[in-house]
């Protein structure tokens, strides 16, 4: 239930004000780590602003878009949602100059099959992407635990599209008077590909999201569904009930409506820029990230060799009581 929900309590904010300063404090956080020793001006034209982040991420979520409507086997709608919450999530709190959004983007959608119930093995999601599939796979491998980490594990993703289909059965059965319900089916969807590009899932629960998208759909067939939603789906509710629920619809229409064009152009000079300032030590292609791998897989050896050692020796000592 959506009502009790890790999504509800820790991953739905009040607006767009709360996720820019959030977004703000990882970009800030990052620039102070990394540039300690540079001036503020150094600083502003080595790293990425805030604004850059933004253009950056909205640019990998229609590449995600796109990947998973290309997809082979094809993939059910839910996991195009689950993966988009999950980057949108990840990225409140982490900065893509700490880790490149190509690999988080990737492996949002490896794990969302997971999660949906959509057994896709390694070897054939990596045989989607052209380039070496290999390295894809072991990328890929290596960021799920991280993803699954500063996600808090809160991996149960409410889709407004299951939403949508509870009310276009309510329609169906409480709202007879409308001929073929399935008419609305189309425009919704539609108005729900949008939404998803935006940060309403992160603002607006899945119900409310719906029926914009079933209103939406509603105006362009010309079909008037007043009295199914006053009447019969808000029937009992108070005027102040009533009031706020448009309210919430209308921002949710606007938000949609008002969702900016993304400059490619501007796009790939921040691409471009990210590869000078980002985090190589996250970067499986980098020097640094692989001595840090290779340390933390001799530690691992060598914790592993300490402890088979004390087990022989616990083994011997019982070996000595028995005989004396």
């Amino acid at each position: 239930m959506f009502a009790t929900s890790t999504q509800l309590n820790y991953w739905t904010f009040s607006g767009e004000t709360e996720l820019r300063q959030l977004r703000q404090e990882a970009n800030q956080n990052f620039v102070q780590t990394h540039g300690k020793h540079m001036s503020e001006q150094e600083r502003a034209a080595f790293f990425l602003s805030p604004p850059e982040e933004r253009l950056l991420l909205r640019q990998y979520e229609y590449v995600l878009k796109e990947f998973c409507n290309k997809f082979n086997p094809p993939l059910p709608k839910c996991i195009l949602g689950t993966s988009l919450a999950f980057l949108k999530r990840f990225w409140i709190n982490n900065s893509p100059m700490d880790y490149h959004p190509k690999d988080i983007m990737l492996t949002a959608v490896y794990l969302a099959c997971k999660v949906e119930e959509f057994y896709v093995p390694i070897s054939q999601f990596v045989s989607n992407l052209k380039g070496n599939r290999e390295k894809f796979a072991d990328t890929i491998l290596t960021f799920e635990l991280l993803l699954m980490s500063k996600l808090r594990y809160h991996l149960t993703v409410h889709n407004p599209f299951r939403a949508m289909e509870g009310l276009l059965i309510d329609v169906k059965t409480r709202f007879p008077e409308l001929e073929n319900a399935e008419r609305l089916r189309r425009n919704a969807e539609e108005f729900i590909d949008r939404a998803l590009m935006t940060d309403i899932v992160l603002i607006f629960s899945p119900s409310q999201i719906a029926l914009a998208a079933l209103l939406y759909s509603a105006g362009k067939e010309m079909v008037n569904l007043d009295r199914y939603v006053m009447d019969i789906l808000m029937g009992g509710s108070s005027g102040e009930e009533i009031k706020k629920l448009i309210y919430q619809l209308k921002r949710i229409k606007h938000m949609v409506k008002t969702d900016p064009v993304i400059p490619r152009e501007q796009v790939s000079t921040i691409q471009k820029k990210l590869e000078r300032c980002r985090n190589q030590e996250n970067n499986p292609e980098s020097d640094s990230y692989k001595a840090r791998m290779a340390e933390r897989f001799d530690d691992e050896d060598l914790q592993k060799s300490h402890k088979r050692a004390r087990i022989q020796e616990e083994e011997r000592k019982r070996d000595l009581e028995l005989v004396s």
